[in-house]
């Protein structure tokens, strides 16, 4: 309340026209734009032929795209905010939330499932996590924090839910919402990641939703042979569909332009995300809000 939450810091020095965005656009759905890549998949199936052939295990593109994503968030922090009741916040990590199938059929139930990162693991740290959350929500028996708090609300009538949904919304935009509510809330998030891939779908263009705090949207899709110019010629490249919508409220399009370039190339070279991340980049303009208060005291 009053600007304090438990899950973020609040951005006060920034720039005016920042300040009064939230204001003009309320809501993240009026608020989102996207881009989209075709990303040639040659280096990512390059890395896992080489660290299968090295004895180092298996890789996807998912903990590529993933490992990619924790990075350009630590190397970016300003993409890594939110808006909520027209203030900017700093998220007090970062987190990437993904949705988990049970079964590779139209009926098999899905989870959500929300990690934490430092900002700092190396692929592989950030393969041990997705690995280690995959396996204990694929199975059908399985419940994580998301899914009893789900089965709670429900299991009331429908006006109860209605009832019940509304308030979480209302303590949330407020800052008053627990904090155990949100820690398993797979829509309080810095990014949200959707592999249609692995279900042989397209990629999409994810809308972002206005509860929670998600503001980055990513989505890959199934990847397909293409004509490609190559020593100017024209042979055949395989490429995968990777889409991108984002809040533009909470930093300006210089900086995303900046964020999506670093992502495209890490994405270009996977090996160099091998090592972890010495330092984290700091977001200056929540240190420099200390001496803003000190200075509008």
């Amino acid at each position: 309340m009053f600007g304090f939450r438990p899950d973020g810091k609040r951005v006060r020095d920034i720039d005016p026209i920042q300040l009064i965005i939230p204001h003009i656009m309320r809501h993240r759905h009026d608020s989102q734009n996207s881009t989209d890549m075709e990303l040639p998949c040659e280096p990512f199936d390059d890395f896992i032929k080489e660290e299968l052939a090295q004895g180092n295990g298996q890789y996807t593109y998912m903990h590529i795209v993933l490992a990619s994503m924790v990075r350009t968030l630590a190397q970016f922090p300003r993409i890594n905010r939110f808006i909520m009741n027209g203030r900017i916040y700093q998220h007090n990590t970062i987190q990437i939330s993904f949705v988990v199938k049970k079964g590779m059929s139209a009926d098999s139930p899905e989870t959500t499932v929300k990690l934490n990162f430092t900002g700092l693991e190396s692929i592989d740290q950030v393969r041990e996590k997705v690995n280690a959350a995959i396996e204990a929500n694929s199975h059908m028996e399985a419940n994580n924090g998301t899914d009893k708090l789900v089965r709670l609300i429900t299991f009331t009538p429908n006006i109860i839910i209605a009832f019940l949904v509304g308030t979480i919304k209302f303590l949330d935009r407020h800052g008053i919402l627990p904090k155990a509510v949100i820690d398993v809330s797979p829509f309080h998030t810095s990014a949200f990641l959707t592999n249609m891939k692995s279900i042989k779908g397209p990629s999409i263009f994810h809308h972002l939703y206005d509860f929670g705090t998600t503001g980055v949207f990513i989505s890959m899709g199934k990847e397909s042979v293409v004509p490609v110019v190559s020593g100017g010629q024209i042979v055949k490249g395989k490429r995968m569909p990777f889409h991108v919508v984002m809040d533009e409220r909470f930093c300006d399009g210089f900086y995303w332009a900046c964020a999506l370039r670093t992502i495209k190339m890490m994405l270009a070279n996977p090996a160099s995300l091998k090592k972890p991340l010495e330092a984290l980049t700091e977001d200056v303009m929540v240190h420099d809000s200390h001496s803003f208060r000190k200075r509008n005291r």
